[in-house]
């Protein structure tokens, strides 16, 4: 694996500027591309798995995280209150506090539960300097969240489906996980005091994992302060562990928040949370994916999906043609043609790029191409049409593949 920092400079997918402030990169085009396809991906995922969407703002009254229990519990990650006339407002640490009092805001019937809440929204932690790193460690996150709202009964099925949404992402992503962890409280005072609440999230998890017959490990001192969780750990190419995606089991905040449905029986009952992520942050996740592949991410992912390349100048107008044929599928294609230098320089340019579509004289005349795939194939000319086609099919799908068998 290549090291991100490196990597994504060299790249052109983000970079920083002290000017800016350290832990605050910005997003380059061909990253800011990337970004915008997995947000894409994991948003489309999570409205066929019945997720609905949501926007809550980056701040919030201090209130709001004492109630959560952010405040007590959690106030050396957060950023300190702005004085805003006679309130105090905080950047948010997290968006489990806002969607506890989006689902408070309506009364809502067992029959509405499952109530899945998804928002890709953006939280801040005020990490030390020391710390801070690439897109590992930052200070803006840009976080896929979701909580689940329901009944005690449906919280295994839950986790459990947001565990298989994770595989399914990370089998398109090409990610492989390094271990599956059973994250539990530790000695200390940073854990909410109910033994009999973390008892019960204890078990529900343990379940869930049993269930799925995963292997994992339970490790001590690893749990958020309000409940135990799965945490999905990859490994970068020297061994060191990060959490990606997570799926947690939370009755602290419904009762903290008072929340309420009524059941079948005409009473009011407290819901569960489920909170979990599939990627977890935006940040680590592309971090994860550039030293991963070193650069050379899925087609369906990477920034550049195939660049056409025209031998002569008689093949120009064929090549922009093909571009616009690529558009319209809503492929991401680029030129590239004599005048970035010779047709070897262009390939050897283009080493990262999926698919390289060769344009000669005879594949112009006959509306044809010949591809070579990242992976150094030379397919035989082809109609457009159909290379086109196989390739859009690939994309869609969400492959790791770069050509099927067909």
């Amino acid at each position: 694996m290549s090291d991100h920092r490196k990597l994504g400079r060299e790249l052109g997918l983000f970079d920083t500027d002290p000017l800016i402030g350290a832990g605050l990169p910005y997003w380059l085009p061909d990253g800011a591309t990337v970004r915008h396809t997995l947000e894409e991906y994991i948003r489309a995922a999570e409205r066929r798995a019945g997720y609905r969407h949501v926007y809550s703002p980056v701040l919030g009254k201090r209130e709001l995280y004492e109630l959560s229990g952010h405040w007590q519990h959690y106030s050396d990650d957060m950023f300190p209150p702005m004085d805003l006339g006679a309130e105090q407002v905080v950047l948010r640490p997290s968006l489990c506090p806002h969607h506890a009092a989006i689902y408070r805001s309506r009364g809502h019937s067992y029959r509405e539960l499952p109530l899945r809440m998804a928002e890709l929204g953006g939280m801040y932690r005020s990490e030390l300097s020391g710390v801070l790193g690439g897109l590992t460690r930052v200070r803006a996150i840009q976080l896929n969240d979701a909580h689940i709202f329901c009944t005690l009964e449906q919280v295994a099925d839950e986790a459990g489906a947001a565990l298989e949404m994770i595989r399914r992402a990370y089998e398109a992503l090409g990610i492989t996980p390094a271990r599956y962890r059973l994250s539990l409280p530790g000695p200390g005072g940073k854990y909410v005091a109910a033994p009999g609440m973390w008892r019960r999230s204890i078990l529900l998890l343990t379940e869930v994992l049993d269930r799925s017959g995963l292997p994992y490990e339970a490790v001590e001192g690893e749990a958020a302060f309000y409940g135990p969780k799965i945490d999905v750990q990859v490994a970068d190419g020297v061994g060191r562990e990060s959490t990606l995606s997570t799926v947690q089991v939370d009755f602290h905040q419904p009762e903290r928040f008072d929340l309420r449905y009524i059941g079948p029986d005409g009473a009011r009952h407290r819901p569960v949370m489920v909170h979990r992520s599939i990627i977890g942050s935006v940040e680590r996740a592309v971090a994860h994916l550039i030293e991963q592949h070193g650069g050379a991410f899925p087609a369906w992912l990477a920034p550049t999906q195939l660049v056409v390349l025209p031998i002569s100048e008689a093949e120009l107008a064929r090549a922009e043609e093909f571009v616009r044929r690529c558009d319209e599928l809503g492929l991401r294609a680029e030129l590239a043609g004599p005048a970035h230098g010779t047709l070897g320089a262009r390939i050897r340019a283009a080493r990262l790029v999926p698919y390289q579509a060769v344009l000669g004289a005879r594949e112009a005349a006959a509306d044809r191409v010949a591809l070579r795939l990242r992976d150094g194939r030379r397919l035989e000319p082809r109609p457009v049409g159909e290379a086109l086609a196989r390739i859009e099919a690939l994309v869609k799908s969400h492959s790791t593949e770069l050509w099927d068998a067909a």
